[in-house]
């Protein structure tokens, strides 16, 4: 499975002690993201629906804290004079609105599928119902990948042109600035790393006659054990398949791990919810303050 290790090298924050406090919360905020980006970059972390989670509770908290230090008299009389950074910040957030548009539609599909093949397995009198299910799977993962490798590129591009330097030795603007930075970027980190776990990949799962496979190879039969505790739960669906398509396993467990990636979808989902509202209310925030 591809790991989060592609994403950015660890970025730190060092700020005056002397700062608005909500500004302190922010940078505390933004450091248990940076604990938790470097736990997925590790090679022992599995990109789990979980993990998942954890990010987008901590990203929604930071968000929350960016709120208020926009909404601050102290922000935004010295913002007064650099409506440019807001405007930049302001631009970079429609990119990643965008992205949470594409990721919720790839989590709907994905949920939708699922659910029709637990349908399947529950009614497996019907076998070419089931193949034709799965069929309709393989298709919509590779559609979903190749729409992930190209969201991830589109985020990383507009990262690399997100370059907001601080304007001035004022150092409430200072840190105006670099948490505005950080915010969009993780918020970029978040997004991809929900990427790559929509994309993740099985083993193999391939239809026995040979009319529809999947990207990834299959692997030596004594491997199978090791990888399958390797893998998370969009990863074990396909493998959970592949096996009951081969008579290799129960469709009980294939049924119950559907049932996992279902639940953990709608978990995520809520999570990309609070996030995306939250990323809109910062929009408006910004738009507040470059009206007055």
């Amino acid at each position: 499975m591809e790991k989060t290790s592609a994403l950015p090298p660890n970025r730190s924050i060092s700020l005056p002690s002397r700062l608005h406090p909500t500004s302190l919360r922010a940078e505390a905020e933004l450091n248990k993201l940076r604990v938790w980006e470097a736990r997925l970059s590790s090679s022992s972390e599995t990109l789990t629906a979980k993990n998942i989670q954890t990010g987008l509770v901590g990203l929604s908290e930071v968000y929350r804290c960016v709120e208020e230090l926009v909404y601050s008299s102290l922000t935004q009389q010295a913002l007064l004079s650099h409506g440019k950074v807001l405007e930049h910040a302001l631009d970079h957030s429609v990119k990643l609105l965008d992205t949470c548009g594409v990721v919720r539609d790839a989590q709907r599909k994905m949920k939708e599928h699922a659910l029709r093949l637990q349908s399947s397995l529950r009614r497996r009198g019907t076998e070419s119902r089931f193949e034709d299910d799965l069929s309709s799977y393989i298709r919509l993962r590779k559609k979903l990948k190749k729409e992930a490798s190209k969201c991830i590129r589109s985020l990383k591009g507009a990262e690399r042109k997100f370059t907001l330097v601080p304007l001035s030795k004022d150092y409430h603007l200072a840190m105006v600035v670099k948490v505005l930075r950080e915010v969009n970027l993780m918020t970029s980190l978040v997004l991809r790393s929900l990427l790559l776990f929509l994309s993740s990949q099985g083993t193999a799962i391939k239809n026995r006659h040979g009319r529809c496979s999947f990207i990834a190879k299959l692997k030596p039969k004594e491997k199978v054990k090791k990888i399958i505790n390797e893998m998370n739960e969009v990863g074990s669906v396909d493998d959970a398949l592949y096996h009951v398509l081969h008579g290799t396993e129960e469709i009980p467990m294939a049924h119950r791990k559907l049932e996992n990636l279902v639940i953990s979808i709608d978990c995520i989902e809520a999570g990309l919810d609070v996030v995306f509202r939250r990323l809109i209310q910062y929009r408006v925030s910004i738009l507040n303050v470059l009206t007055k």
